[in-house]
């Protein structure tokens, strides 16, 4: 009587937190609702006037919300003459666009899998004002870009009013324009730049007409990088070693590496299967694949964030038992 008295007191806790695994489980496969929600616009309110041509568009976030759908007509909804934006945002609640002066609507929607907000929507106006006032947005690629491609195509949005646009590329403080790696002027709105060495580039770019300068741009920052990481080394399994399956394949890490591609082969030095090479994030990686006396190959090299490909390690090979 006594045990049966003591699991009728703790039956109900257990329930309890079967209950409470269940709703957190239900929450993790079933999307909240959206549709009595709303988007709250911040930026720029309704009935906003601005000489800036540069628009920051700025909004509250919403719980549960995965995506921001944001639409921009000119010069309303009600009498659309020209979708200017419709951009599908993943998770972020603001962004810049650069306008020609005219009068605008904005509308927002929070979105996720399975709903959707209403939408919220405001007007504004951008006066006509000149050049020397605005500032020109740089597109792609965004600062901090870095990559191992000798060419990478510079963008940025038009500026209303600018004849040309002045693009300049250095690897100090643009402070002096005799020694700069790039210095010219272009009417369209990119430009194909070959680096010319690895290393750390800074690009900005103005608007210019026959009579002003804009303001330059953000400085953006670019980052060529051709030189490969070191040389793995293996720690284990020991070279011809007979092990049990699942055998942890294990090698020192390699400071530049950002992953590492692990090739696994099978006796004839084929790929063992589809799944390699394997990327992988740390430097260890649990194989539990093939037959008992089935003799397996294996080699790794380091990836850097460049994606700059290493030399491969030694070849190792192991034995199922």
């Amino acid at each position: 009587m006594k045990r049966r008295t003591k699991f009728c007191a703790i039956a109900p806790v257990l329930l309890i937190m079967l209950l409470m695994g269940m709703v957190m489980s239900c929450k993790d496969f079933i999307e909240p609702s959206l549709e009595k929600r709303k988007v709250v616009l911040l930026a720029p309110a309704d009935g906003a006037e601005s000489g800036k041509y540069q628009v920051g568009f700025w909004w509250e976030p919403v719980e549960d919300a995965l995506y921001y759908r944001l639409q921009l007509v000119t010069p309303d909804f009600a009498g659309a003459s020209s979708l200017v934006a419709d951009t599908l945002m993943n998770g972020l609640n603001k962004i810049s666009l650069t306008l020609d002066p005219g009068r605008y609507q904005w509308r927002v929607r929070a979105e996720n899998g399975s709903s959707h907000t209403a939408y919220t929507s405001a007007g504004f106006i951008i006066h006509e004002s000149s050049v020397e006032e605005q500032k020109v947005i740089l597109s792609l690629p965004g600062s901090g870009y870095l990559s191992n491609q000798e060419t990478v195509q510079l963008k940025w949005n038009a500026l209303f009013g600018a004849e040309q646009y002045r693009l300049q590329i250095d690897t100090e403080n643009f402070g002096d324009e005799a020694k700069m790696v790039y210095n010219g002027t272009s009417a369209g709105l990119s430009y194909s730049f070959t680096f010319p060495k690895e290393g750390l580039f800074k690009w900005r770019v103005r608007a210019e007409n026959a009579a002003v300068q804009s303001k330059w741009s953000d400085i953006f920052n670019l980052s060529y990088d051709i030189s490969p990481p070191g040389k793995v080394t293996i720690v284990g399994p020991a070279n011809g070693l007979v092990v049990t399956k699942p055998v942890t394949l294990q090698w020192t890490g390699v400071a530049t590496a950002k992953k590492y591609k692990l090739y696994v082969f099978k006796n004839d030095k084929t790929l063992y299967s589809s799944g390699f090479p394997a990327l992988v994030s740390g430097t260890s990686y649990v194989f539990n694949l093939g037959e008992p006396g089935e003799k397996v190959y294996w080699r790794v090299s380091a990836v850097d964030e460049a994606g700059n490909e290493g030399a491969l390690s030694d070849e190792m090979n192991f034995s199922i038992q």
